[in-house]
């Protein structure tokens, strides 16, 4: 039997399944044994990931917003990277 150029898709609900799949497609990017239409197939699949992971991100900010909420509005500041590695970039 012939294997399949693609492997079958199901449609990640979690994201680190969301992660697991780009990291796959950017493998296989990566590899440079595509044609044109199976790269832009990974491409587009990987840009709907991108898309349903963003969403995703927001629905769990807006949590944290909710549970760290206080009379004056939610407490949120920006991350900050460590000190140690500001000094080395």
């Amino acid at each position: 039997m012939a294997k399949s150029a693609t492997p079958p898709t199901t449609d990640p609900v979690k994201f680190d399944e969301i992660l697991a799949r780009l990291r796959m497609l950017v493998e296989r990017l990566e590899g440079g044994n595509l044609s044109l239409e199976e790269g832009l197939g990974c491409f587009e699949e990987g840009m709907q990931l991108c898309g349903r992971g963003a969403q995703l991100l927001d629905q769990a900010e807006k949590r944290v917003e909710v549970l760290l909420g206080t009379s004056d509005g939610p407490r949120t500041a920006p991350l900050a990277p460590p000190p140690d590695r500001e000094e080395n970039e």
